[in-house]
């Protein structure tokens, strides 16, 4: 059963990251107090201690979780029954999606990632590197199969990628020019277009 302490019917962990997340924002990680989320979340500091053993908890769970979402969402882009240049443009158009969709997260992790410890640090670059090696062989199966060039390591195409994917957070504005899907599908196109034989 999911504990609320308001009328809201949030849970208290999804109200806890909301603060979290929004103070990280406005604030940065370090000049953001435990008691500053708790207040804003309207729990106690007993509760977030009860979900999150600590404030860099709840930094490592910001990033996570959508993580985990793009790797559900990769997974079953990878795993459909569609030419590999589908899939790849799916994929590749997705992660700018999920990741415009969620900037303050984005922007929250690569600002404050040296705050978390080592071993952290450790567990955050696994999750993200599973997510990079799952791409990579999308990239990998189109160059086996001919549908892309082979010209390019599949590990330079896939950073050249991630490279504007971790730099959203610096130059996107949700009032600006283009949607979140209108960026996706430039990036995905360039990519594929970098990918042609």
């Amino acid at each position: 059963m999911a504990r609320t302490t308001d009328g809201s019917g949030t849970p208290v962990p999804q109200r806890l990251l909301a603060a979290a997340t929004r103070l990280f924002a406005e604030q940065g990680y370090d000049r953001t107090s435990v008691q500053e989320i708790v207040e804003a979340a309207g729990v106690t500091k007993g509760a977030l201690y009860h979900y999150f053993g600590s404030k860099e908890d709840l930094l490592q769970e910001v990033y996570s979780r959508v993580l985990r979402l793009q790797q559900e969402r990769l997974d079953a882009f990878a795993d459909a029954d569609a030419p590999i240049g589908d899939r790849l443009r799916d994929a590749a158009a997705d992660v700018v999606v999920t990741t415009i969709e969620n900037l303050d997260d984005a922007a929250i992790f690569f600002r404050s990632m040296h705050h978390l410890s080592p071993e952290k640090n450790k567990q955050v670059r696994s999750e993200r590197r599973r997510y990079h090696e799952r791409f990579r062989a999308l990239i990998e199966e189109g160059q086996r199969a001919g549908v892309f060039s082979s010209a390019t390591p599949a590990d330079l195409v896939v950073d050249y990628h991630f490279g504007s994917v971790h730099h959203l957070s610096t130059w996107y504005r949700p009032d600006g020019p283009l949607t979140p899907e209108q960026v996706a599908g430039h990036l995905a196109d360039l990519l594929l277009r970098a990918l042609r034989p």
